[in-house]
């Protein structure tokens, strides 16, 4: 059952002493005895639960209020005081002052802001009264008087985000159907493992929930933070679950690669960053970052040798055998029965060969006409002869797999050919292969060496004939004789 508050309290409290009076009016002549009778009666605390008398008058007064009156708890309540809101214990110059404290320094502590006051009275030739910590405390809590933590860097997006989360209002949401939305993001671990190679790491938990059940589509330890992890691990999310319609990340160097972005607008997934150094829209991760920390990285502070590996076969089965089944306190229900009861916007993954061909990025390389190669991260790839007349060429492929090499159009972004590193060693044997037909349209053939002068200079040769003058120029007598 709800609390009730406390002047309802009282005035129920009030009512069950003056009620069976109002139910039953005694005969006349016979209230005084009965409003003493009550007065004499030591009756419960409806606050604290002492011993409490009430007297006479005020007995009769609650009696000829509640008889007047149409609601009789209504008129027992308690009258709220007239300074209500009001500080009296603050003079106008003392909330001046702690006003404009407050706007130059809203960072501050309480503490800090009566420290300083007290300071300013000092310091006043005609020095207000001093008010309490604890009044000052009041009253600013009372206006909303919060402390405002500075961002951590002073940047114009850090100074916009808390602009922004200070006037405008921040609303808890959650969307309708399963896989309309999933969150991903990553989490600094608190346990440090030992690696293969006798290394201590701190690991990065990176975990991929659907927003609608709570449910984790995927979590996965990893030593670092990359695109290459990024996509690993939502590949896996993709294969186990399907397709969302919405993922929601924020602003990292990974979440921000093109071959990510790329991956998703290949598989028709919206990409929903959140508002730069606003993590509060992704609070839901958040919470289970606390969740996880709380009982299971608590259930593993006596294991000392701890490994990456051990530490992802832990996460999976408590993930799978307690998150999943335990009651969800805002659902009510355990996320795998809202995600199984729940109606679904889900599509279906495609095969494991494209959905990795999906997270690439697209360049443009110049062709070097010479040897038929173009430059891709430090390497040189040999493109087909049939191509040669391409100036430049669009290469799709991933920064950290280069076994997967594709030339495309450019227009229509369709695979043409897969490339290959040049192997200058296989190069070396002297054998060579006979150039393919240019993919481009076919060069006409050559005709045969003629006599007939070309249009333009028979043009020439008639025009200068029209003007009747003779060649201009005398020719060596050597070469009249001869002629």
């Amino acid at each position: 059952m709800a609390q009730t508050d406390a002047p309802d309290r009282w005035a129920q409290w009030r009512f069950a002493i003056i009620g069976p009076l109002l139910a039953a009016p005694p005969p006349q002549g016979q209230l005084r005895a009965a409003l003493q009778t009550l007065a004499d009666t030591t009756w419960t605390h409806p606050i604290d639960g002492t011993a409490l008398r009430v007297s006479f008058a005020t007995l009769e007064r609650w009696f000829y209020q509640a008889r007047k009156a149409d609601n009789p708890v209504a008129v027992l309540r308690r009258r709220p005081r007239e300074d209500h809101g009001r500080c009296r214990g603050l003079s106008a110059a003392m909330i001046q002052a702690l006003a404009a404290q407050y706007q130059r320094y809203p960072g501050w502590t309480v503490q800090l802001h009566y420290d300083n006051l007290v300071a300013w009275t000092q310091a006043q030739t005609d020095p207000p009264s001093l008010a309490s910590y604890s009044t000052i405390r009041r009253f600013m809590k009372a206006r909303g008087w919060q402390r405002k933590r500075s961002p951590k860097r002073q940047t114009a997006g850090a100074q916009q985000a808390a602009q922004r989360l200070q006037h405008c209002e921040v609303r808890s949401y959650e969307v309708a159907y399963v896989h309309g939305l999933w969150h991903a993001d990553f989490h600094h671990g608190s346990r440090r493992v030992l690696t293969a190679s006798g290394a201590w790491i701190t690991p990065l938990l990176l975990c991929f929930m659907d927003d609608h059940s709570r449910v984790i589509c995927h979590l996965q330890w990893y030593a670092n933070e990359t695109t290459e992890v990024l996509v690993h691990g939502l590949s896996q999310a993709l294969q186990k679950h399907g397709l969302p319609r919405a993922l929601m990340t924020d602003n990292g160097a990974a979440m921000q690669a093109e071959e990510f972005r790329a991956g998703l607008q290949a598989l028709s997934i919206l990409h929903e960053p959140t508002l730069p150094y606003s993590p509060y829209q992704n609070a839901k991760q958040e919470t289970f970052w606390a969740t996880l920390e709380g009982r299971l990285m608590a259930m593993l502070e006596g294991i000392t040798e701890l490994s990456l590996t051990r530490l992802n076969a832990l996460t999976q089965a408590w993930v799978e055998q307690e998150y999943h089944q335990r009651r969800h306190a805002e659902l009510d229900t355990a996320p795998r029965h809202r995600y199984l009861d729940a109606k679904s916007v889900g599509r279906a993954c495609p095969a494991a060969k494209p959905l990795r061909q999906a997270f690439r990025c697209t360049v443009k390389r110049k062709q070097r006409r010479s040897d038929g190669t173009c430059a891709l991260a430090g390497q040189r790839f040999e493109i087909p002869s049939r191509y040669r007349h391409l100036a430049q060429v669009s290469v799709r492929y991933a920064r950290w797999d280069l076994s997967a090499v594709d030339l495309i159009d450019p227009r229509t972004g369709q695979v043409l050919c897969p490339l290959y590193p040049l192997d200058k060693t296989a190069n070396a044997d002297g054998r060579r292969r006979v150039i393919e037909p240019a993919a481009a349209a076919t060069t006409p053939p050559v005709s045969p060496p003629s006599e007939t002068l070309p249009p333009l200079l028979q043009q020439y040769l008639s025009e200068y004939a029209a003007t009747g003058c003779p060649p201009a120029y005398l020719p060596l007598p050597t070469a009249e004789s001869d002629a």
